[in-house]
């Protein structure tokens, strides 16, 4: 439910743009005000968890959420939406990587925690793509408040049966890295509004030359203050390992690359080719079709195979896809380009990402594991993030004095990012080269 968050609304943006009158370049911010804020607290709710209790924490993200929910759904104002979607993003990072040191904690058996951490990669993999199917379906059925509202039954299920089902855990005294916190979120959260900024008004902007140069002090000072810190948010020893933080590199690189296909897809499916919100949400099965294909394989190819070949492959195949997607024109049709790129996406995105999860969490100390969760999905999530924000810059740079109908200028901005998409990719690949083989992993 809360990865499916971070794609749900993609197809609900042009009739979103349109009720509450947000801005071309400003739209993005639906998606990143939920990203950049889950991103950025999810390491103070990982070391929140292990501190003051992993189920507290959950429950508690979860009844954040499903109000928050609630309330964007009511949202008669572009401002209470973002508000509500920054709330969701608090929820959510208490929920989430609690939800991941919850799974690492009580299976402790080494095949069995393979086998579970696997299948949480792959569940929160497909929920960018089922996100779409979702957001589609409700958007042309019941308008895009529904994406809002359907998080609220499914949010009050999960906390009752969490209330019945879900173990206390111990819980030890220590403070938080509140600076830590601040210094971190305000930092990627001003590199955004920095890269958004340059879409809009160009890279030699005052405002955007300012936020990029603030959020680069910020994170500097994070840096530091980690280093310093008896109980950091974010334990740096955990990149000291040379398999782990690469992992952590392609967790970054992948979504960073990954989801510009979900939002400019999007853009294309229903700006140029004018299609239904339904029909573009079933644009993306192939996708999702895939993805949860490589649920039930890598459980099992993982143990035998060890995560360099699964992940090369992955990264491979995401890189193709998006290479194909440069390809785009004005008359592009759905078969066979956008067809085959989401065959390669789906594949790639499936494949890719699981063997990460079993990388980082399957080496860390049980205290560590909020720790560690939340460092898996911050990197996620800041990726998405920055990687939206990145690629919006290049779209606007790329549409700002162009000429020709306005469909021609679309799709050449769009095309344009994906080709920024592509070098993210391959840098994904050179990193999963490292990354040990089956003899090393056994």
């Amino acid at each position: 439910m809360i990865v499916l968050d971070v794609t749900v609304m993609n197809v609900a943006l042009p009739r979103i743009r349109t009720d509450l009158h947000f801005t071309p370049t400003g739209l993005s911010w639906v998606m990143d005000a939920y990203t950049l804020t889950f991103g950025g607290l999810l390491l103070l709710g990982g070391r929140a968890g292990d501190l003051f209790g992993r189920r507290r924490l959950f429950l508690a993200g979860i009844g954040l959420f499903t109000l928050a929910s609630l309330a964007g759904g009511l949202a008669p104002t572009a401002g209470w939406l973002l508000a509500s979607r920054v709330a969701q993003g608090i929820g959510g990072a208490m929920a989430g990587p609690n939800t991941l040191a919850l799974l690492t904690t009580t299976f402790s058996e080494p095949a069995r925690r393979i086998r579970v951490l696997a299948l949480f990669s792959g569940m929160s993999s497909a929920g960018f793509a089922i996100g779409l199917i979702v957001g589609g379906l409700l958007t042309e059925w019941f308008g895009w408040r529904s994406v809002m509202f359907i998080n609220v039954p499914f949010g009050v299920a999960i906390a009752l049966l969490g209330m019945a089902v879900l173990p206390e855990a111990p819980r030890r005294a220590a403070r938080l890295d509140l600076p830590g916190a601040v210094t971190a979120t305000a930092g990627v959260a001003t590199l955004v509004y920095g890269f958004i900024s340059a879409a809009a008004d160009g890279w030699g902007n005052t405002t955007t030359i300012s936020a990029l140069l603030a959020g680069g002090v910020l994170l500097s000072a994070f840096v530091a203050l980690e280093l310093r810190h008896e109980q950091p948010l974010l334990p740096l020893h955990l990149f000291t390992d040379r398999t782990r933080a690469a992992a952590y590199a392609n967790m970054f690189l992948g979504p960073m690359a990954g989801m510009s296909m979900f939002f400019f897809v999007t853009e294309y499916l229903q700006e140029v080719r004018k299609m239904s919100a339904l029909a573009t949400g079933f644009a993306f099965l192939p996708t999702a079709i895939l993805m949860f294909a490589m649920i039930r394989l890598v459980p099992r190819l993982l143990p035998r195979l060890g995560p360099k070949p699964l992940a090369l492959t992955g990264t491979l195949s995401m890189a193709a896809g998006l290479a194909l997607l440069t390809r785009l024109t004005d008359h592009s049709g759905y078969f066979p380009l956008l067809f085959v790129a989401m065959l390669f996406l789906g594949c790639g995105i499936g494949l890719a990402f699981s063997p990460l999860n079993v990388i980082i969490m399957s080496t860390v100390e049980p205290a560590e594991a909020g720790a560690a969760g939340g460092a898996l999905q911050t990197v996620q999530q800041v990726g998405a993030a920055l990687g939206l924000a990145i690629l919006v810059t290049v779209f606007g740079t790329a549409t700002r004095g162009a000429t020709g109908s306005p469909a021609h200028i679309l799709v050449g901005g769009i095309t344009t990012a994906f080709g920024a998409a592509v070098v993210i990719a391959v840098l994904t690949v050179l990193v999963a080269l490292t990354f040990p083989g089956r003899r090393q992993t056994r």
